[in-house]
This record gives C-alpha cells, sequence and structure tokens, in this order.
C-alpha cells in the first residue's frame, strides 16, 4: 500500500500508523495532519531529520525511529507531552535536545548504537523513565542526570567508554537490571552493592582485577550467568586476581562466602 494510501486509511480508522521499511528520505507533510494519532513507527527508512511539525502529534504515546539517519532530535520533541515509549536506537545521534526531558511521562527511551557521548542535565526531570538504553554510544561517564531517575529498573550501557561508575549509583533503588559489559571500568564502587533489588549484574568484559567486598550483599543475583541476558551476575571475564578467579569456579555462593567477614 503506497504511503498517502496508508496515511489516508489511518485518518479515517484508527491511531496506529506504521511507515516502516518505506524508502522515506523524507516524511510526508499529511503525516503531520493527523493529530489523533497515539502509535507511530518509522523505522528503518533514510530520515536525516525530523520536522518542527513533530509538534503537531500531541496525542502521541509512541513513537519508533530506529534504524534511520538521524543526525539529531528536534527540540519540539519536547511538546509530546504523552509521549511515553522512544526508540532512536541505531542513527548517527550526537546528542540529545535539552527539551526531550519536558516528556514527563516518559517510561521507556532507547538511544542505543548511536554516537551520543552526554545526555543533557534536564533529563534529571524523567521521574517516569523506567528502561534506558544507552548502549553502543560514545558515554565515558554516566551522565549526572541518570542517578536522578529514581525510577529506573533497567539501564544499559554496555560497550561505550565508561572507566567508572559514580557512588550515585545508590540512588538508584529500584534498579534490578545493570549492564555494563565491554567497557574499561577497573573497579566497582561498594555503593553499587546497596541495591538489594539488583537482580543482573553485567559487568563482563571490563578491567576489573578486584571487587568489593560487599558485593555479597546483592543477594538476588542468585548465580553466576553466562549468557548476556540472562539473569545473576556476569563477571568471569575480567582480568580478576587470583584467588577469585579460583573462587568463582565454585559458583556464586562460594564467592559470596569468600567475600563475607568471617
Amino acid at each position: 500500500m503506497k504511503v498517502n494510501n496508508l496515511i489516508h486509511c489511518v485518518r479515517h480508522c484508527c491511531n496506529i500508523l506504521s511507515l516502516a521499511m518505506q524508502g522515506l528520505d523524507v516524511t510526508p507533510v499529511e503525516l503531520w495532519e493527523l493529530r489523533e494519532l497515539q502509535k507511530l513507527n518509522l523505522s528503518m527508512n533514510s530520515l536525516c531529520s525530523l520536522p518542527p511539525s513533530l509538534a503537531s502529534l500531541e496525542n502521541l504515546v509512541i513513537l519508533n525511529l530506529c534504524g534511520n539517519n538521524l543526525t539529531n532530535l528536534p527540540p519540539e520533541i519536547g511538546l509530546l507531552k504523552k509521549l511515553r515509549v522512544l526508540f532512536a536506537c541505531r542513527n548517527r545521534l550526537t546528542e540529545v535536545p535539552e527539551e526531550l526531558g519536558y516528556c514527563a511521562h516518559l517510561e521507556v527511551l532507547s538511544l542505543a548504537n548511536n554516537n551520543i557521548t552526554s545526555l543533557p542535565g534536564s533529563m534529571a526531570a524523567l521521574d517516569n523513565l523506567t528502561k534506558l538504553n544507552l548502549s553502543h554510544n560514545s558515554v565515558a561517564h554516566i551522565p549526572a542526570c541518570v542517578y536522578s531517575m529514581r525510577s529506573l529498573v533497567f539501564l544499559h550501557l554496555a560497550c561505550n567508554r565508561l572507566e567508572t561508575i559514580a557512588e550515585q549509583i545508590q540512588d538508584l533503588v529500584n534498579l534490578k537490571i545493570l549492564i555494563v559489559e565491554g567497557n574499561s571500568i577497573h573497579t566497582l564502587p561498594k555503593t553499587l552493592c546497596f541495591l538489594e533489588s539488583l537482580e543482573l549484574l553485567n559487568v563482563d568484559f571490563n578491567d576489573l582485577q578486584n571487587v568489593p567486598v560487599e558485593m555479597y550483599l546483592l543477594s538476588r543475583l542468585g548465580r553466576l550467568a553466562c549468557h548476556p541476558l540472562d539473569k545473576g551476575l556476569h563477571i568471569v571475564h575480567n582480568p580478576l586476581l587470583k584467588p577469585i578467579q579460583e573462587v568463582l569456579q565454585g559458583g556464586l555462593s562460594a564467592f559470596y562466602n569468600y567475600l563475607k567477614p568471617s
């Protein structure tokens, strides 16, 4: 079905529109007339930018922009007050507009596979954000605003340029999944061990030689895990010093018993 026909159909029957894989390098002007649209999929096209007209879709709840050539997001995105889910992975983004922090109802944000180095401080106001994916970017320090996102349950920062994790990580009290594999982290803060809700902690493929003795407090990890998204502790793929390497061969219980004060 042609793009114009799809838009005509949406105008008359529903609030969902998928223009995925349509070979678009610009968005059709008719799209911005669909003011009742709630779900819009523009993924897997060749879009380099979005017009300010995006703001006209004031009822938008889910926006999928994955797999395009976007170098920026328009500041007008901050006017999408009902937006709950934004997928903008696999683009060419180098930064995120400050206005994204005005999307107060945002719950899920994926910015994976871009060239982002940081996030604007305004995003500290995203009190409802539960899932943030910043994997495969160029982040050297976890952005300060992330530590203010107290509702985060899922935080994915794999394959960046991280060397440390700040002590403020303890502020993410609801965090269940933390993935930081494939970085250059050489030490973990003991405050990480106070995140009692953690069910998956992936620190594989970093530069860890030692761990905080308090790690045994992470009782919900349950086991040593192998597959990337399995629940548990992923740590064996690090240059860990002896005797930690040998102790880990006995499993998580043996590791925790080794760490516990006698």
